[in-house]
């Protein structure tokens, strides 16, 4: 484990309820897995928070900055990161946690299920496995209350839109006339159809209560216990 101090490089609008901050790694290095969290908050300040990364290796490597989607009603709201601007510092720690994508995975289809900020380390995942050029058919399945509230919703578009992933948005609460994507929460018939090989490696990722909602679910569809990751956001 590692701590440092970064600055915020930029906040970017995400959705209505989040937000994108990219810290600055100023040339330094900074190694993780694709999945993986860190601890941190704004300098001086003694309360830290975990967050996934958004970000792949890949990108970090090349771009330099460290990607994290936060809840602006949560930690913004409730004072953690309040007052986070552009050229802010920020103490992180880390990486931790073993809810990550394998560098060498046997298998060849994958699928993703995400809830709410859950998208964060499903988004590092896939892209890391994009980025190296990793065969296999990459499936998301990404749930929001409503269609304001997916992050990330045009970059996956356009991937989906390109064929290098299979992508399907549900809002579980409100939806408007427009909305083209499904209704509802994710179900046993949300995912059959996605599922054509029983060797599918599969991450779930969001709140306590969606992660065990779903994981049950894979397993009566005929996924093993050990090719489902979970992690929570």
């Amino acid at each position: 484990m590692r701590s440092q101090t970064l600055r915020v490089r930029s906040l970017i609008r995400a959705s209505t309820q989040t937000r994108i901050i990219r810290l600055g790694l100023d040339s330094r290095e900074f190694r993780f897995r694709a999945g993986q969290s860190v601890r941190w908050g704004v300098h001086g300040q003694p309360l830290r928070k975990y967050y996934s990364i958004a970000s792949a290796p890949e990108d970090t490597k090349r771009q330099g900055y460290l990607e994290f989607l936060v809840r602006v009603d949560r930690d913004a709201a409730a004072g953690h990161l309040r007052g986070l601007k552009r050229g802010a510092l920020v103490d992180i720690e880390g990486p931790f946690g073993r809810f990550w994508f394998p560098e060498r995975p046997a298998e060849r289809h994958f699928l993703f299920i995400a809830g709410g900020t859950g998208i964060a380390p499903v988004r590092a995942m896939v892209r890391q496995a994009l980025l190296t050029d990793l065969p296999g058919a990459f499936t998301i399945v990404y749930s929001a209350r409503a269609p304001g509230e997916f992050a990330y919703a045009a970059e996956l578009r356009a991937l989906a839109r390109l064929g290098r992933i299979h992508l399907l948005l549900t809002a579980t609460r409100e939806a408007h006339l427009g909305w083209r994507g499904s209704r509802g929460r994710i179900a046993r018939s949300t995912l059959a159809p996605l599922i054509r090989d029983p060797a599918t490696l599969c991450f779930v990722c969001g709140p306590a209560a969606f992660t065990a909602a779903v994981a049950p679910l894979l397993r009566r569809l005929g996924i093993t216990s050990r090719r489902i990751k979970i992690g929570e956001s």
